[in-house]
């Protein structure tokens, strides 16, 4: 299924009207949503896989695959898919960033080394 503005539009109408009759005004619930400030996880983008190394396996307990169809394979797929999110979400947006999303160029670096440059792109 594509998902046109038209169609988004329509469902959008469906569900105001569903909650209207529930007493929930739903642009009044986006309106105050702006106001929110939300922090996006940079794992939501790519299924925790990070840009460190292909080599290394997930694990420490976590419920991930690391092959989510349709997740972000490099950092600008990454940046692509949360601008998109980001226009999608009303409000101010912040994003948790871990540090295997450092950019270091295809060379190993130590935790203890990175740099706010490794995460400035």
């Amino acid at each position: 299924m594509t998902l046109t503005e038209g169609s988004i539009q329509a469902a959008y109408e469906l569900a105001r009207e569903r909650y209207a009759a529930l007493g929930v005004d739903t642009e009044k619930a986006l309106s105050a949503l702006s106001q929110i400030a939300i922090s996006l996880h940079c794992w939501q983008g790519d299924d925790v896989g990070g840009f460190e190394s292909s080599a290394g396996e997930l694990g420490g307990g976590l419920a991930t695959t690391g092959n989510y169809p349709g997740k972000a394979r490099t950092a600008d797929e990454l940046r692509s898919d949360l601008d998109v999110a980001y226009s999608l979400i009303p409000g101010n947006h912040r994003l948790n960033l871990h540090a295997i999303y450092a950019e270091t160029g295809g060379r190993s670096v130590e935790r203890t080394d990175l740099q706010p440059e490794h995460f400035a792109a």
